[in-house]
């Protein structure tokens, strides 16, 4: 893993854990005795200590001061290594509803919140597939003009000026031939014959010309800010990649306020659930897409048929979903289901749709 990626995942770490900070204690961390607050005064607010932590700010009473407890802080930042991590990911993947449920119903110190689990899988989704080969663009003539168009002009442009040449070579040799004191008929047939196969050459070179389409080589007006965007990513079509790869994982958060609204419109004008149920439910929904995500590249790059794997994880995620609503709405199995093909129907062709769009102009955006 790059240096950049990693750090990416640092930073998710410890965002997660800013967002999610009170996880209690840490593993193999023993809390703190009593005896052991410094002053009896919590370090951070000044309040007396009457636990292992401040009543007021809950702050630990107990401040280290060691490199081992730094790097230790390090390792739980990222990686959330405390007992309710444990308990939230095995529920995420085979009770993602009791689990959405629970939260909404107000068990958060049992369980990881939804949007710092997110934020983690989200840096790890990311520094994961920009290790994979399957995943390295190269010299992609993507966005090139044509996709490669360019490149056939050129060639199309170089052997209808060698047909000429040869054409003209061709001709002279026949007059030449037929200048002669005693011309030699078979050399004559012979030119003759090569003329005509250069000349039908020539004349599919030149219908070849004319029917691929003109490379745009004038500048765009003022105005036309979507044409200036694409002719930049033409000239740099690796750039674009790039931006494309930075905001997929800057921007992936939009992701849930663009699930909101296709959410309610399952349950609509319903009070049971507000933009709260929804947002809980569409947060931890897409922190199981991530681990997903990562776990079929994972396969296909250890050599996993790729169509068993995209098989494969398409229907673990209808089912996940299905399992969510089910759970997470109290709703019977043809309402789950229906509400499911209805979910899936608005990720394919409104959401992704939405997202990507987005995306791609920032990409082309300067």
């Amino acid at each position: 893993m790059g240096l950049e990626e990693a750090a990416d995942v640092i930073t998710g770490g410890v965002f997660a854990h800013a967002v999610d900070p009170r996880g209690g204690t840490y593993a193999g961390e023993s809390q703190p005795r009593v005896d052991d607050h410094e002053h009896g005064l919590c370090l951070n607010c000044g309040t007396a200590l009457i636990d292992a932590h401040c009543h007021r700010c809950g702050q630990a009473g107990h401040a280290h001061r060691t490199a081992g407890a730094f790097f230790h802080d390090v390792l739980h930042g990222v990686f959330h290594f405390e007992g309710k991590a444990w308990r939230t990911l095995p529920m995420l993947v085979r009770h993602p509803g009791a689990l959405t449920r629970r939260y909404i119903a107000g068990e958060r110190a049992r369980f990881v919140s939804p949007i710092a689990l997110f934020l983690f899988s989200v840096f790890l989704l990311f520094a994961v597939l920009a290790q994979l080969p399957m995943f390295h663009f190269g010299n992609s003539a993507l966005f090139k003009p044509g996709a490669g168009l360019g490149e056939v002009q050129a060639t199309v442009a170089s052997e209808q000026q060698a047909a000429s040449e040869a054409l003209s070579d061709l001709r002279a040799t026949l007059a030449e031939q037929q200048r002669a004191a005693s011309p030699d008929a078979a050399a004559i047939a012979h030119a003759t014959r090569r003329i005509a196969e250069e000349q039908q050459k020539l004349d599919g070179l030149r219908t070849a010309q004319r029917v691929l389409p003109k490379a745009q080589t004038q500048a765009h007006d003022s105005d036309d800010w979507i044409g200036a965007m694409v002719e930049h990513a033409k000239q740099n079509p690796q750039l674009l990649l790039y931006k494309l790869k930075s905001s997929g994982y800057k921007y992936s958060w939009a992701l849930i306020p663009l699930s909101l609204p296709f959410l309610w419109l399952l349950f609509p004008f319903s009070r049971r659930f507000g933009f709260y149920d929804h947002a809980v439910f569409a947060t931890y929904s897409l922190t199981f897409m991530s681990l997903l995500t990562i776990t079929a590249a994972l396969l296909i790059t250890v050599g996993v048929k790729s169509l068993l794997v995209v098989v494969g994880a398409l229907v673990g995620a209808i089912v996940h979903i299905y399992k969510q609503l089910k759970g997470a709405y109290s709703l019977s199995r043809g309402g789950a289901l229906i509400r499911t093909l209805v979910l899936t129907t608005f990720i394919c062709w409104a959401i992704v749709p939405l997202f990507l769009t987005g995306l791609l102009y920032l990409g082309l955006a300067d």
